[in-house]
């Protein structure tokens, strides 16, 4: 059976040249870019809770680093460091390989340091710490929206939680949309370049990534900005054919994972987000407004505001609700 130690070496030390000293100590040693303020973000991945326990491990391993860069990219921070701590119910090598591959592969691609971590026996529980950089001031907060600002989302919301509900049995997808949904659920794409250019142009006052579900997170614009963002379901992006309409609309507006940007922008800035759309090749939607006021509101595609009984169907994930 092989040690803490042996395991680290053998899955989880790796080269790390943008750190002073990696792996190996009692501390990693970071050296920051002059000028430039850190971003820290932590995440906790569970068994059952945020992933089903038969998870494909490389999948699972790509998705423990995502759903951390993507905090980052939110925020509009540079990805530099990240550590990995975890409890394993056993020394599992074979699983233990094929996790380390898919979470060194988002790593490298992303241009990441894995500097330290720790594990230990336990229920399979993952917790990424992620540090990144960004200019002072430059930040992108939740407290920046204005009323009059214009509501975005990135990408293609909804996706993650059909494929979530494929793998539970709930639902039946088409076979030309079963892969593209499991994807989004198993291998999200932290929208690191995305958030970079919204502070290097200057077009984004706040923003957040969707993990809860897209009303639930964009409520946390609203709640600390002091505004009500109005949120048009007409401009919503389709989901592909072949999905109930009210499921897919469930899983737009509460069916989180999606690990998409939202963020609002002054209406001045449209023609420079479509620009930064066709550069980066993705779709940005532009999904409603702040207003003066407080919450989130929906409203029909003509813009008519929809009962508030009709937004409660759409509660976005809460950790501690009982299931």
């Amino acid at each position: 059976m092989p040690s803490e130690f042996e395991l680290i070496a053998r899955h989880f030390a790796g080269p790390t040249p943008g750190a002073v000293l990696g792996p190996g100590d009692d501390c990693a040693l970071l050296q920051p870019s002059p000028g430039m303020e850190l971003a820290v973000t932590t995440d906790m991945l569970v068994a059952g809770v945020h992933f089903l326990p038969d998870t494909d491990p490389e999948g699972l391993g790509w998705k423990t680093l995502a759903v951390n860069l993507s905090d980052l990219a939110a925020m509009g921070a540079k990805p530099r460091w990240v550590l990995l701590a975890g409890s394993l119910p056993e020394a599992d090598e074979a699983w233990l390989a094929a996790f380390a591959k898919g979470f060194f592969t988002l790593a490298r691609a992303s241009q990441v340091d894995v500097v330290g971590g720790d594990t230990t026996r336990g229920p399979l529980n993952l917790c990424v710490t992620a540090l990144g950089e960004v200019a002072p001031g430059q930040a992108l907060r939740r407290d920046g929206a204005k009323a009059g600002d214009d509501l975005w989302v990135s990408g293609q919301p909804g996706l993650a939680a059909l494929g979530l509900a494929q793998l539970q049995g709930k639902i039946e997808l088409p076979e030309a949309l079963v892969q593209r949904c499991l994807t989004a659920l198993q291998r999200p794409r932290p929208r690191i370049a995305l958030g970079l250019a919204l502070v290097q142009r200057q077009l984004a006052t706040a923003a957040i990534d969707i993990s809860d579900g897209l009303l639930a997170d964009v409520g946390h614009i609203a709640e600390r900005s002091g505004v009500e963002l109005r949120l048009n379901v007409g401009q919503l992006p389709l989901l592909p054919r072949g999905v109930d309409p009210l499921l897919a609309q469930r899983c737009q507006l509460a069916g989180g994972d999606d690990y998409e940007l939202a963020f609002t922008a002054p209406a001045e800035k449209r023609m420079a987000l479509a620009a930064l759309a066709a550069d980066l090749e993705l779709p940005l939607w532009r999904i409603g407004y702040a207003a003066e006021g407080a919450g989130v509101s929906l409203y029909d595609g003509d813009g008519a505001p929809l009962p508030p009984e009709f937004m409660d169907q759409f509660k976005g994930y809460d950790h501690f609700r009982a299931t």
